[in-house]
């Protein structure tokens, strides 16, 4: 089956997955995300994308991105795969692959989803198990949107910085959207879309992203053809 056409528009944000072959870990050591950090923030410069929000997991990464241009995510993460290959595959005497195939992605509407991707994505941890409170998670953004921590590799997103006036507004009113999980049927919609590169939104956001990229937002209901009958 060919591979569904990859839609990247610029100026939306889009959700972004990376994994590790067969759910195997990416990471071994707080180096390695260092490391893999860098060389983000590094690409992310070179081809124009703003970064958002990230988490970065044991065995694979969440990014919430923006890209300038259409290509400009694609060659962000065909190069920090790449780079960070290299990398692993020297650092523990390894050969072969590491990625489970190419990353996913999906285009996400700004006004009513984007905010629950930022929390999909940092409180991945905590649903994981892995701790208690978001901010006990060194490894995402949550420290730098939801505390102030500055970092060289996030770049707010224009609905981030409308949260408040000043840094300690934003922050306060960011903290309070989490007093709440993500509930499940979000996490099946923002599971589904990425997994699927569909766009995550409303019908009339799915509609204008099919009219801008010519490629079907929705998934296909599958099921018998009409007049099939079981014998």
């Amino acid at each position: 089956m060919p591979r569904r056409p990859r839609v990247s528009i610029p100026g939306y944000a889009e959700h972004i997955i990376q994994r590790g072959n067969n759910r195997q870990p990416i990471f071994g050591c707080d180096e390695d995300i260092k490391a893999y950090a860098y060389w983000l923030g590094e690409y992310a410069e070179k081809f124009e994308v703003s970064i958002h929000a990230w988490v970065f997991m044991t065995n694979h990464v969440h990014l919430l991105c923006t890209p300038s241009d259409a290509t400009g995510i694609s060659k962000m993460m065909q190069s920090l795969g790449r780079q960070y290959v290299r990398y692993f595959n020297y650092t523990y005497q390894r050969t072969g692959t590491l990625w489970e195939g190419r990353f996913k992605s999906c285009l996400v509407q700004d006004q009513s989803y984007l905010f629950h991707l930022y929390r999909y994505i940092e409180l991945n941890p905590v649903r994981a198990d892995m701790v208690k409170d978001p901010a006990d998670y060194s490894w995402s953004s949550y420290r730098c949107n939801g505390l102030g921590v500055s970092s060289d590799l996030q770049t707010p997103h224009e609905l981030y910085l409308s949260l408040g006036r000043t840094k300690e507004e934003r922050c306060n009113t960011y903290r309070d959207m989490f007093q709440y999980q993500v509930d499940d049927k979000l996490l099946e919609d923002i599971r589904l879309t990425a997994n699927k590169g569909l766009a995550l939104g409303s019908d009339r956001f799915k509609e204008q992203i099919e009219l801008l990229s010519g490629q079907r937002q929705t998934e296909v209901k599958r099921g018998r053809k009409k007049g099939w009958r079981k014998r």
